[in-house]
């Protein structure tokens, strides 16, 4: 199912972000933590794939059952990504 036909049924959990002096990130939405290092945390979010860089990140909390994480460490970008039909996690990263 399309993010945006999940969108229009209503069955999509909250999505916010919040950064703290680009030191602590708590987002909440979160439904998959697809992969992740001290470089870089990449995310299933209920808006789409989040992708976190930085550097030292580390995951501090993480609920899926309530869909929240906490991460601490410095961040430098934060950016969504297309979801790619038939595409997986791993052609995306080895482009």
């Amino acid at each position: 199912m399309i993010y945006d036909e999940r969108e229009r049924l209503g069955s999509t959990k909250p999505h916010n972000l919040i950064l703290e002096d680009r030191k602590r990130l708590s987002i909440t939405g979160v439904e998959d933590v697809e992969s992740f290092d001290e470089q870089r945390i990449i995310l299933k979010t209920s808006k789409g794939t989040l992708i976190i860089r930085g550097s030292e990140l580390h995951i501090d909390k993480l609920s899926l059952e309530s869909g929240d994480l906490t991460v601490d460490g410095f961040v430098s970008d934060l950016g969504y990504e297309d979801n790619v039909v038939g595409s997986s996690i791993w052609s995306r990263l080895f482009k």
